[in-house]
């Protein structure tokens, strides 16, 4: 069925009070500023929108506070650019392309609202200054509190709204999503713990975990705003996020193992293999995470007792310990669920995420937001053309909204369609019946209809595109005031402005396509192996916060990644979870062995941890690993030597130098075969990423 037949014939509860509250917070933000006679109401209902997006209390609050923030920020920006600037148009301009590229950058290396906040920053610079281009001292000033003024309402209508109509909390959100994280990574690691074949299924759970997983972490922050609870629930995403990245790569690890060398393991460790494989299973239907850890625990002794026995050959000892591992990590993934659900009773330590930062990604997105920019004020200077400011505030908005995405020419394709189908809905509603309008309810009744069938259809993730920028449009082309001009001539400059507005912004992501999947690569295998190696030089506290900080931002963003891509270019999330798995075992190695008694012996273990590192970027480039069987031997040996190990610690570590060789094996394999051409991505639906911001 069509998502726009299943939308507005069949919409479902949570659709419909969503509409009802933006549009209620809308039109109380119109109705105060059209009583205190603001000169630009339509900026409050747009803030009001964007505020109720994700309606829930503390994401309200959150993005209130960053586009309050914002545009307080701009605003100083805008008024310094025309204290300096009042009497010299062109290098005002010029300044103020260098301050939305500066916004647009900043907001490129931060987060989910952050990322809000600098937008609205760049925005807000923006119209102070092209509107007040002939205005006096004072009335940049005026112009500066005007925008924040009606933002400002519309912030605080929508956060009246959301607190008061059908409220929803964070807290409950991110237990719901803490849930579809867990029984879907059970189910992948059930899949891969039996050897499956079904590469589709495996796929399809893995998705449906990070899925939630990215959307949980990026959300989470806002829980900070809904009392002191807050801050337990961040903690617990955090040690979620992480455990469940480490599941991911210690099952993979152990699938491949059993996939690829079946042949080299006792058929007790395959049979053991499938019994956790089940236990995952149950526990992902059992009610209630006490009973499901209860179970679990049961099963990993189960585990370790199986693995006392000496005459059990090294891969298949690291086969059972990965395989307690797994259940170690799956027993704090539901522990983590309970803290984020009831903070109070289940309280876990974690420090924050280490954020990646991509600098040159940053600096491209920035270009392209000040190629746009620049090329709508060359277009405003020669033609003189009132409207054309429109083009240049959309250029703007969209360029640095759209710009981090994977693919934003899609995405503005998206928003391109959902414009055209709103010039003749705002033709028909805000100009034809809206001018036979009289008094603020009828007006309300007129102007609120395609506003509501627009956020209706905002829901649904597949059409969330069309419909948002439906929305926007109507209010664009209406321009709502106590002034309004009801003109065609008037309409009809703001449609053309709008069109050239998103056509150059289209025009500048397609010059500036951002970086491609090689290029992408390269950076993610050197941004790892830094990582990897710096592994040596840290302590290990600090080097495990960083590096799995790191690697779970760069995991959840190469999942994203990885789904717009067919399905023989998908390696890049592979590749991340080998760097991870890589890693974990680095800091395990350095904990038992960092304090070795005798020099040789820590020289033979800096030198494996060396010839791991650079094991890794061999393999992420397609050659086979050198040197780690020789490194390994040298430990081994001088451990014999001059260590006082015991025996099974010995074999452990004999059966973990094989157990990581195999996968940097498969990883060179893999990327040998990559394409060499990587073919255009297909459309991918306008997903909840967007809708985060």
């Amino acid at each position: 069925m069509s998502p726009f037949v299943q939308t507005y014939l069949m919409p479902d509860a949570t659709a419909v009070k969503f509409a009802i509250k933006t549009t209620l917070a809308m039109m109380l933000a119109l109705y105060i500023a059209l009583f205190f006679d603001l000169e630009r109401p339509y900026w409050a209902l747009m803030s009001a929108a964007f505020l109720q997006i994700r309606p829930m209390s503390g994401m309200v609050i959150e993005k209130g506070i960053c586009q309050l923030g914002g545009t307080f920020i701009g605003a100083v920006a805008g008024i310094v650019i025309m204290a300096l600037f009042a009497q010299a148009r062109v290098p005002a301009l010029l300044f103020l392309t260098i301050w939305i590229m500066l916004c647009t950058y900043v907001g490129s290396l931060w987060r989910n609202n952050y990322t809000y906040g600098c937008l609205m920053a760049a925005v807000t610079a923006m119209l102070i200054v092209v509107i007040s281009s002939n205005s006096t001292p004072a009335g940049i000033f005026d112009i500066a509190v005007a925008r924040l003024s009606e933002l400002g309402l519309g912030a605080i209508c929508a956060m009246l709204v959301s607190s008061l109509l059908w409220p929803s909390h964070v807290g409950t959100h991110l237990a719901t999503q803490a849930d579809t994280v867990i029984n879907q990574a059970f189910e992948h690691a059930a899949l891969r713990l039996e050897a499956s074949d079904d590469i589709e299924a495996m796929q399809t759970a893995l998705r449906g975990s990070l899925g939630p997983l990215t959307l949980l972490e990026t959300d989470s922050q806002a829980a900070r705003f809904e009392g002191p609870e807050g801050a337990g629930r961040v903690r617990a995403t955090h040690v979620l996020t992480r455990r469940t990245l480490r599941f991911f790569a210690n099952v993979q690890a152990l699938h491949q193992l059993m996939h690829d060398h079946a042949d080299r393991l006792d058929p007790q460790s395959l049979t053991l293999a499938c019994q956790v494989a089940k236990g995952l299973r149950e526990a992902e239907h059992v009610k209630g995470a006490p009973q499901a850890r209860k179970e679990l625990q049961a099963l990993r002794y189960l585990v370790h007792e199986s693995n006392e026995s000496s005459a059990l050959a090294p891969l298949d000892r690291r086969l059972r310990l990965g395989l307690r591992e797994s259940i170690g990590h799956a027993m704090i993934m539901l522990d983590a669920r309970e803290a984020i659900a009831s903070p109070t009773r289940h309280t876990l330590r974690s420090s924050p995420l280490a954020w990646h930062r991509d600098h040159l990604t940053a600096g491209i997105n920035a270009l392209c937001a000040g190629l746009v920019f620049a090329l709508l004020a060359v277009f405003w200077i020669v033609t003189a053309w009132q409207s054309a400011m429109i083009a240049m505030m959309l250029g703007t908005l969209f360029s640095a909204f759209f710009a981090s995405r994977d693919n934003p020419v899609m995405i503005t394709m998206m928003f391109y369609k959902g414009m055209l189908a709103a010039i003749p809905s705002a033709f028909l509603f805000g100009h034809v019946l809206l001018s036979q309008a009289h008094g603020f309810p009828m007006l309300a009744m007129i102007f609120g209809a395609p506003l509501f069938l627009g956020l209706l259809g905002a829901t649904n993730p597949a059409i969330m595109g069309y419909c948002l920028s439906f929305t926007i449009f109507n209010i664009m082309l209406t321009m709502p005031g106590n002034g309004m001009d009801f003109s065609f001539d008037s309409f009809a400059n703001r449609a053309v402005a709008v069109v050239i507005g998103l056509t150059c912004v289209m025009m500048g992501f397609r010059l500036l396509p951002g970086l491609g999947t090689r290029l992408r690569r390269r950076r993610l295998i050197k941004a790892i192996s830094l990582d990897i190696h710096g592994l040596r030089r840290r302590s290990i506290r600090d080097a495990e916060t960083r590096f799995s900080g790191h690697m779970a931002d760069r995991l959840l963003q190469l999942a994203q990644h990885d789904d717009i891509l067919p399905e023989e270019q998908r390696h890049l999330f592979i590749l991340g979870l080998t760097g991870l798995d890589l890693g974990t075992a680095t800091l395990r190695l350095r904990d038992r062995l960092d304090d070795a008694p005798h020099s040789l012996i820590r020289e033979a273990h800096q030198n494996l941890l060396h010839a791991l590192a650079n094991g890794f970027e061999e393999s992420a480039n397609g050659r086979e690993p050198q040197g780690i069987h020789a490194a390994g031997q040298q430990l081994e040996e001088a451990i014999k030597r001059y260590g006082d190990v015991p025996a099974d610690r010995r074999v452990l570590l004999e059966g973990l130098i094989e157990r990581l060789e195999l996968p940097l094996e498969r990883l060179a394999h893999i990327m040998a075969e990559r394409p060499q051409r990587p073919s255009k991505p297909p459309a991918k639906h306008f997903t909840q990423e967007v809708q985060d911001r």
